[in-house]
């Protein structure tokens, strides 16, 4: 029986939990988790620790967090002494210097949440459905110098359903991912798996959120806000101005209406608010400024919503 890979694993957030637990299932060596320092989250700005430390340590394995890696002598001393045949790295969050890329023999395999070269970037899901992608799928790839234009290994397409979020697409598409790494790092070992260069004329980049991202430009059509809305949970969200205050949307469905982008209607209790290109949202979860979300009939009820008034 050929012997396990001694593997070393680079990862941070949640999407990344389901591969460290595949490769354990497996029964693959890890010998060391390198994850990021602890952050400062929450109100109370207190220290924690990423979940992938939190889930290394439930599996007790050795943890280290460096706060640097490129000039980094005793972190690179530490790598070296593993020897490991591979590192895997999922969301780790930092770009790898040229020696940590050179240093396992069968490399830095990525795994990375789009079908590359498209979508390259720290928020790959989030844009995909943004962008009103019906598929996406998982890549595993070798590390280069550059940002996710490694050589692909092996890719799996997953389609998206209409009603899926972000939030709720991530953890489907990381058990699928985490499969997926399994089938690399045992086809590597076997050399069944002949890695190919990425096509860079198609690429398309998802670079991380920022907040305003999540601002509602109603001259969009309404099927584009809703896929934004979609895409955007948990952070940012899909957010508005109403009567001075911001206004979190959290659920809505298109409609065909010719209402002025911005506008408010109300119908029968339902409450519509026009977008681009003759359509329009009915608005169904929403979450005035510092106040829990309700329903658009609970809304309706607290605010009167005048004729003419307007979002943003």
């Amino acid at each position: 029986m050929t012997p396990l890979l001694n593997l070393v694993f680079a990862g941070t957030p949640t999407f990344a939990v389901s591969t460290l637990d595949k490769l354990i299932e497996a029964g693959f060596p890890v010998s060391l988790v390198v994850t990021q320092p602890d952050r400062p989250r929450g109100r109370g700005l207190e220290l924690t620790a990423s979940p992938i430390k939190q889930r290394a340590r439930q599996l007790g394995l050795p943890i280290t967090q460096p706060d640097k890696i490129r000039e980094n002598p005793e972190f690179r001393a530490q790598l070296a002494a593993i020897h490991p045949d591979a590192i895997v790295v999922v969301g780790y969050g930092r770009i790898l210097p040229p020696w940590m890329i050179d240093l396992p023999r069968l490399g830095n395999v990525n795994l990375h949440a789009s079908l590359l070269p498209k979508y390259r970037g720290a928020a790959p899901i989030q844009w995909a459905i943004a962008s009103g992608e019906t598929v996406t799928g998982v890549t595993t790839m070798r590390i280069d110098a550059g940002l996710d234009t490694g050589d692909i290994l092996l890719q799996k397409p997953v389609s998206i359903a209409a009603e899926e979020t972000a939030e709720s697409f991530a953890p489907r598409l990381a058990g699928i991912g985490a499969e997926l790494m399994i089938e690399t790092l045992r086809g590597l070992e076997a050399g069944s798996i002949h890695p190919r260069g990425q096509d860079h004329s198609q690429a398309t980049l998802a670079p991380t959120l920022k907040k305003e991202d999540g601002r509602i430009d109603f001259m969009r059509g309404a099927r584009e806000i809703l896929n934004r809305l979609r895409g955007f949970q948990p952070w940012p969200g899909a957010f508005t101005r109403f009567r001075g205050k911001n206004l979190h949307i959290w659920e809505a469905k298109p409609m065909e209406r010719q209402i002025l982008p911005g506008e408010l209607r109300t119908e029968q209790e339902m409450l519509l608010v026009g977008c681009g290109g003759n359509s329009a949202l009915q608005l169904l979860v929403v979450q005035p400024e510092g106040k829990r979300r309700v329903s658009a009939r609970d809304f309706l009820h607290g605010h009167h919503v005048e004729k003419g008034e307007r979002l943003g």
